[in-house]
């Protein structure tokens, strides 16, 4: 009987965790993606997110998305090589 509380605990609180985070996944899709060039300034105050490099072997689009000095929230979109090159 305690395990079936403790397992019911861990769902409850997997799901509440997983509501608190669902509004920044939201908020960031909604936000306009800004283009990355070398004149860009950049205002990195903490990074919230980079999205996973695939592995292909190619230039890719990658997106952070970040929060400036001011707490403003931003989503950048730079050019990275795929993880998928090998050197053989």
């Amino acid at each position: 009987m305690k395990a079936v509380l403790v397992v019911m605990a861990l769902c409850g609180f997997s799901a509440v965790a997983m509501a608190e985070e669902a509004p920044n996944d939201v908020a960031s899709q909604a936000l306009p993606v800004e283009q990355y060039t070398y004149s860009t300034h950049l205002d990195i105050a903490k990074v919230i997110s980079i999205d996973e490099i695939p592995n292909v072997c190619a230039v890719v689009p990658e997106h952070m998305t970040y929060e400036d000095s001011q707490g403003k929230r931003h989503v950048l979109e730079y050019q990275v090589m795929g993880n998928g090159c090998s050197n053989g």
